[in-house]
């Protein structure tokens, strides 16, 4: 996972934009949010290009790098003490601040719940 602020010391805020977007339209980068950008691989069903990790666990990698901390959500502090048999879905992440930022791909945009 990288931030755009990770390459500053290469060039010009111009410069290190044109070459993310040219890593993004080659399928070797994947922006996931603003200023946000993961490693991508092609998918094996389609050819579109996936994030080479898992989206729960990236989107949380993520919001640690911006400085928010991350922690479970009701649903899976249920499902761990067996009071549900609900399997949590992956689509919702725990957070100990506001998150104003949208993190996501391919249509799929995380959703975020105060711990």
């Amino acid at each position: 996972m990288f931030l755009r602020a990770d390459f500053t010391d290469l060039g010009s805020y111009d410069r290190v934009g044109v070459v993310l977007r040219k890593f993004v339209r080659t399928g070797k980068l994947m922006k996931i949010g603003q200023g946000v950008y993961t490693r991508a691989k092609p998918s094996f069903f389609d050819g579109k290009s996936i994030p080479v990790k898992g989206i729960t666990l990236l989107m949380s990698e993520a919001l640690t790098r911006l400085g928010v901390g991350t922690g479970p959500t009701k649903i899976e502090r249920d499902y761990n003490a067996g009071r549900t048999t609900q399997v949590p879905s992956g689509q919702l992440i725990g957070v100990k601040r506001r998150v104003r930022r949208k993190l996501g791909y391919d249509g799929a945009i995380m959703r975020f719940e105060r711990v």
